[in-house]
Protein backbone atom coordinates (compact mmCIF):
# COMPACT_ATOMS: atom_id res chain seq x y z
CA UNK A 1 0.00 0.00 0.00
CA UNK A 2 2.89 2.29 0.82
CA UNK A 3 4.42 1.73 -2.69
CA UNK A 4 1.10 2.65 -4.31
CA UNK A 5 0.84 5.91 -2.40
CA UNK A 6 4.48 6.77 -3.24
CA UNK A 7 3.81 6.16 -6.97
CA UNK A 8 0.61 8.17 -6.81
CA UNK A 9 2.42 11.07 -5.10
CA UNK A 10 5.23 10.94 -7.68
CA UNK A 11 2.75 11.05 -10.57
CA UNK A 12 0.81 13.93 -9.04
CA UNK A 13 4.04 15.85 -8.40
CA UNK A 14 5.25 15.25 -11.99
CA UNK A 15 1.95 16.54 -13.38
CA UNK A 16 2.05 19.52 -11.03
CA UNK A 17 5.59 20.41 -12.11
CA UNK A 18 4.81 19.93 -15.78
CA UNK A 19 7.17 17.00 -16.22
CA UNK A 20 4.59 14.90 -18.03
CA UNK A 21 4.77 15.63 -21.74
CA UNK A 22 1.41 16.54 -23.25
CA UNK A 23 0.13 14.79 -26.38
CA UNK A 24 0.45 16.33 -29.79
CA UNK A 25 -1.24 19.70 -30.15
CA UNK A 26 -4.24 19.85 -32.46
CA UNK A 27 -4.51 22.53 -35.13
CA UNK A 28 -6.40 25.55 -33.89
CA UNK A 29 -7.05 26.96 -37.37
CA UNK A 30 -8.96 24.90 -39.89
CA UNK A 31 -8.18 25.21 -43.56
CA UNK A 32 -11.84 24.34 -44.07
CA UNK A 33 -11.07 21.38 -46.28
CA UNK A 34 -10.61 23.60 -49.34
CA UNK A 35 -8.84 22.03 -52.33
CA UNK A 36 -9.57 24.64 -54.98
CA UNK A 37 -6.17 25.74 -56.28
CA UNK A 38 -5.28 29.03 -57.96
CA UNK A 39 -5.11 28.14 -61.65
CA UNK A 40 -7.47 29.54 -64.29
CA UNK A 41 -11.04 28.26 -64.26
CA UNK A 42 -13.16 28.45 -67.39
CA UNK A 43 -16.46 27.01 -68.58
CA UNK A 44 -19.18 27.44 -71.13
CA UNK A 45 -20.09 29.63 -74.03
CA UNK A 46 -21.68 33.05 -74.42
CA UNK A 47 -25.08 33.60 -72.83
CA UNK A 48 -27.82 36.07 -73.66
CA UNK A 49 -28.75 36.35 -69.97
CA UNK A 50 -27.67 39.91 -69.08
CA UNK A 51 -25.77 40.95 -65.95
CA UNK A 52 -28.21 42.67 -63.56
CA UNK A 53 -26.26 43.08 -60.29
CA UNK A 54 -22.91 42.48 -58.60
CA UNK A 55 -22.62 41.84 -54.87
CA UNK A 56 -20.24 40.38 -52.29
CA UNK A 57 -20.43 38.52 -49.01
CA UNK A 58 -18.22 37.18 -46.23
CA UNK A 59 -18.13 33.56 -45.09
CA UNK A 60 -16.12 31.71 -42.47
CA UNK A 61 -13.59 30.23 -44.92
CA UNK A 62 -13.83 32.56 -47.92
CA UNK A 63 -15.09 35.84 -49.37
CA UNK A 64 -17.72 35.59 -52.14
CA UNK A 65 -18.44 37.59 -55.29
CA UNK A 66 -21.86 37.04 -56.92
CA UNK A 67 -22.85 38.22 -60.39
CA UNK A 68 -26.64 38.13 -60.82
CA UNK A 69 -27.96 37.53 -64.34
CA UNK A 70 -31.36 37.84 -65.95
CA UNK A 71 -33.28 35.00 -67.52
CA UNK A 72 -31.56 32.95 -70.18
CA UNK A 73 -29.00 30.16 -70.31
CA UNK A 74 -26.35 29.93 -67.59
CA UNK A 75 -23.31 32.02 -68.47
CA UNK A 76 -19.86 30.74 -69.22
CA UNK A 77 -16.86 32.31 -67.49
CA UNK A 78 -13.11 32.66 -67.37
CA UNK A 79 -11.44 33.58 -64.07
CA UNK A 80 -7.69 33.82 -63.60
CA UNK A 81 -4.96 35.66 -61.75
CA UNK A 82 -3.43 38.46 -63.82
CA UNK A 83 -0.70 41.04 -63.33
CA UNK A 84 -3.11 43.84 -64.26
CA UNK A 85 -6.86 44.01 -64.82
CA UNK A 86 -7.54 45.09 -68.41
CA UNK A 87 -10.67 46.94 -69.54
CA UNK A 88 -12.72 45.28 -72.31
CA UNK A 89 -12.66 47.06 -75.63
CA UNK A 90 -10.07 49.72 -74.78
CA UNK A 91 -7.26 47.60 -73.37
CA UNK A 92 -6.67 50.18 -70.62
CA UNK A 93 -5.29 49.05 -67.26
CA UNK A 94 -7.89 49.28 -64.48
CA UNK A 95 -6.17 50.17 -61.16
CA UNK A 96 -7.01 47.48 -58.63
CA UNK A 97 -5.92 47.35 -54.97
CA UNK A 98 -4.51 44.17 -53.46
CA UNK A 99 -1.50 41.89 -53.50
CA UNK A 100 -3.06 39.88 -56.36
CA UNK A 101 -5.76 40.43 -58.98
CA UNK A 102 -8.37 38.16 -60.49
CA UNK A 103 -9.79 39.03 -63.92
CA UNK A 104 -13.38 37.77 -63.92
CA UNK A 105 -14.91 37.46 -67.38
CA UNK A 106 -18.62 36.61 -67.45
CA UNK A 107 -19.62 35.41 -70.90
CA UNK A 108 -22.80 37.50 -70.79
CA UNK A 109 -23.45 41.16 -71.64
CA UNK A 110 -24.40 43.96 -69.24
CA UNK A 111 -26.88 45.26 -71.81
CA UNK A 112 -30.06 44.00 -73.45
CA UNK A 113 -30.79 43.15 -77.08
CA UNK A 114 -31.36 46.84 -77.84
CA UNK A 115 -28.00 47.88 -76.38
CA UNK A 116 -29.60 49.37 -73.24
CA UNK A 117 -27.62 48.78 -70.01
CA UNK A 118 -28.95 46.12 -67.63
CA UNK A 119 -26.32 46.95 -65.03
CA UNK A 120 -24.75 50.35 -64.61
CA UNK A 121 -22.31 50.63 -61.69
CA UNK A 122 -22.68 53.73 -59.54
CA UNK A 123 -18.90 53.73 -58.99
CA UNK A 124 -16.79 51.68 -61.43
CA UNK A 125 -13.89 51.66 -58.95
CA UNK A 126 -15.97 50.26 -56.05
CA UNK A 127 -18.72 47.90 -57.24
CA UNK A 128 -19.19 46.67 -53.68
CA UNK A 129 -17.90 47.89 -50.34
CA UNK A 130 -15.42 45.22 -49.24
CA UNK A 131 -13.78 47.14 -46.40
CA UNK A 132 -13.34 44.78 -43.47
CA UNK A 133 -13.27 41.68 -45.66
CA UNK A 134 -10.54 39.17 -44.87
CA UNK A 135 -9.51 38.48 -48.49
CA UNK A 136 -11.16 40.97 -50.86
CA UNK A 137 -9.58 44.42 -51.30
CA UNK A 138 -11.57 45.89 -54.22
CA UNK A 139 -14.13 44.99 -56.90
CA UNK A 140 -13.79 47.06 -60.10
CA UNK A 141 -15.65 47.35 -63.38
CA UNK A 142 -13.65 46.48 -66.49
CA UNK A 143 -16.44 46.88 -69.06
CA UNK A 144 -18.95 44.97 -71.12
CA UNK A 145 -18.04 44.49 -74.76
CA UNK A 146 -19.00 42.06 -77.52
CA UNK A 147 -21.29 39.97 -75.33
CA UNK A 148 -19.08 39.57 -72.29
CA UNK A 149 -18.60 41.49 -69.07
CA UNK A 150 -15.31 41.88 -67.19
CA UNK A 151 -14.61 42.67 -63.55
CA UNK A 152 -11.44 42.96 -61.54
CA UNK A 153 -11.22 41.47 -58.08
CA UNK A 154 -8.36 42.69 -55.93
CA UNK A 155 -7.40 40.22 -53.20
CA UNK A 156 -4.76 40.36 -50.47
CA UNK A 157 -2.64 37.54 -51.99
CA UNK A 158 -2.79 34.80 -54.60
CA UNK A 159 -5.15 32.43 -52.82
CA UNK A 160 -7.20 29.41 -53.91
CA UNK A 161 -10.53 30.13 -55.56
CA UNK A 162 -13.48 28.34 -57.10
CA UNK A 163 -16.07 29.40 -59.67
CA UNK A 164 -19.52 27.97 -60.33
CA UNK A 165 -23.00 28.91 -61.51
CA UNK A 166 -26.21 28.56 -59.55
CA UNK A 167 -29.71 28.33 -60.93
CA UNK A 168 -31.65 31.27 -59.66
CA UNK A 169 -35.34 31.74 -59.39
CA UNK A 170 -37.39 32.33 -62.54
CA UNK A 171 -35.49 35.62 -62.85
CA UNK A 172 -32.11 34.07 -63.76
CA UNK A 173 -28.79 32.54 -62.79
CA UNK A 174 -25.83 33.56 -60.63
CA UNK A 175 -22.11 33.28 -61.21
CA UNK A 176 -20.21 32.77 -57.95
CA UNK A 177 -16.49 33.33 -57.27
CA UNK A 178 -15.24 32.25 -53.83
CA UNK A 179 -11.70 33.17 -52.74
CA UNK A 180 -10.31 31.35 -49.69
CA UNK A 181 -8.90 33.20 -46.70
CA UNK A 182 -5.91 30.84 -46.46
CA UNK A 183 -4.17 28.03 -48.35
Amino acid sequence: MKKLSIWLAAILMAVGLGLVVPGPASATTSYCGLTWGSLMKTDGALSTAPVTNIRTGQHYCFDRLVVDLGSGPAPGYSVRYVGQVIEDGSGKVVPTRGGARLQVVVKAPAYDGNGQPTYTPADKAELSNVSGYQTFRQVVWAGSFEGQTSLGLGVRARLPFRVFTLDGTASGHRLVVDVAHFW
